[in-house]
């Protein structure tokens, strides 16, 4: 016991040593950071969409949840949040922020009652004001959260009632949740080993030709049967070939019959509904224990990426993979100590991707810098694992949740659960490294170069 104390007193002394020295750095590494005390951990965070755009910051949605301890309702939050736009931010936003404070740039705007904790938020691309969220149960929940009514949260208040449930799991799907970009196509994946495929298509456009009425969303659909609980729709497709709880899915983004998932069996599997509810192609050994996340490259649909609890990251490419046996990664990433929990690719640049673990970073990567970090004279310039080219270390705990936003694409939120390293609570990050680190090598010399001169004019 007194072992275990001393071992767990240490690696909060670490952690405390890394967010010191990350806290005295970010005035030079960002460009903007906004940090926001939360009193209950998220488990899922994502952007909505963009609503106002002014000279020095654009206004817009974010989603998030609140995973509380029964004394209060577990809710899903619609905030605003005011971004800064690049190169705006004053020195003071970011260097003199108090880890204990709520950010003046996010403000709770609705609040939903939701059935159960929130342990994933999904956006439709096609209407981002409709969301998919799982919770432990076998029932993929859909919300239009701009005509959900707002709610306060205290105890014994009723459920807010979804627009939408969608049903076809026979057991718990708790996290695997995916919204195709090209077709309101829904995906999950759940305890029962199975993935599961919805269409929502009749319900999307009841949602918004109904906005505000009092008729059911969706009841004149031929596929839903009202409850008390909301409209439901039954499935399009199950698919088996898991054989453990499956943990994330994807869609293909150029293809609604086309996704992914992976598992705690150690697979990722490719499946294509044109050919049957079988998988297309089965890779038994993608990482060496439980898979976690997965994602597919908008940019080049060839290329997957797959988060695991061995601390890796990898990158397969699709023409590559055959069913069976051990799956052969074009690269692995190593820059974690403890399991994968999220990747998502860049919307901006195709070859750069983020990772989140529970080690408490959030990693930045850039594949094609692989085997090109080294200086004119041929050393390796960087002790850093290949590809790795920024770590945001913000968090104190593990980083659950992570979304790049698309609509300023170097700006990323991210949630830390802190539970176990501060005694409750989350933490919510809005962040954008200095453009400096990304830009063009040429373009940042030559910024660099005017500025010297600028200086030494001055001087």
């Amino acid at each position: 016991m007194k072992e275990e104390r001393a071992a767990k007193g240490g690696e909060q002394r670490s952690v405390d040593e890394r967010y010191t020295q990350w806290k005295s750095l970010v005035p030079v590494l960002y460009d903007w950071l906004a940090n926001h005390n939360l009193v209950w951990p998220s488990l899922s965070c994502r952007w909505g969409p963009q609503f106002e755009q002014a000279t020095y910051k654009n206004r817009q949605r974010l989603y998030l949840s609140e995973q509380t301890d029964g004394s209060v309702p577990n809710t899903l939050v619609i905030a605003n949040c005011e971004v800064v736009k690049p190169r705006v931010a004053a020195a003071q936003h970011i260097s003199q922020f108090n880890e204990e404070a709520r950010s003046p740039f996010v403000k709770k705007y609705k609040t939903i009652i939701h059935p159960g904790e929130v342990n994933r938020i999904r956006e439709l691309p096609q209407d981002s004001k409709i969301v998919a969220t799982h919770t432990d149960s076998p029932d993929v929940l859909i919300w239009d959260v701009e005509s959900q009514p707002n709610r306060h949260a205290t105890l014994g208040v009723n459920n807010s009632r979804p627009d939408l449930i969608l049903t076809g799991h026979q057991d718990n799907a708790e996290f695997a949740l995916a919204m195709c970009p090209s077709e309101p196509f829904v995906l999950s994946g759940g305890k029962d080993k199975s993935v599961v495929l919805w269409s929502i298509h009749d319900h999307v456009s009841t949602l918004a030709a109904d906005q505000g009425a009092t008729k059911s969303p969706g009841s004149g659909a031929s596929n839903s049967k009202p409850s008390a609980e909301g409209p439901t729709v039954q499935a399009r497709g199950i698919f088996q070939g898991h054989d453990d709880t499956v943990e994330d899915v994807q869609f293909c983004p150029s293809s609604a019959q086309e996704f992914c998932s992976v598992g705690d069996d150690s697979c990722l599997i490719l499946w294509d509904a044109r050919t049957g509810s079988s998988p297309a192609v089965k890779v038994e050994k993608a990482h060496n224990a439980d898979l976690h996340c997965v994602d597919w490259n908008p940019h080049d649909v060839n290329y997957i990426l797959t988060g695991s609890a061995d601390n890796t990251v990898r990158m397969f490419d699709r023409r590559n993979l055959t069913s069976g046996g051990v799956g052969s990664p074009i690269h692995i990433f190593e820059g974690h100590t403890a399991a994968v929990l999220c990747v998502q690719w860049s919307p901006d640049k195709s070859s750069v991707f983020g990772s989140s673990a529970e080690d408490g970073i959030l990693n930045i990567w850039d594949h094609e810098k692989i085997g090109k970090m080294e200086d004119s004279a041929g050393r390796k310039a960087s002790t850093s694992p290949p590809g790795l080219f920024f770590r945001h270390a913000g968090h104190r705990d593990k980083v659950v949740d992570f979304h790049w936003n698309a609509a300023d694409p170097w700006t990323i939120v991210s949630v830390s659960d802190d539970g176990e390293s501060t005694g409750g609570g989350g933490t919510l990050q809005i962040w954008r490294m200095i453009d400096l680190i990304y830009r063009p090598e040429d373009e940042v010399l030559n910024e660099l170069e005017k500025f010297k001169s600028h200086l030494l004019t001055c001087s």
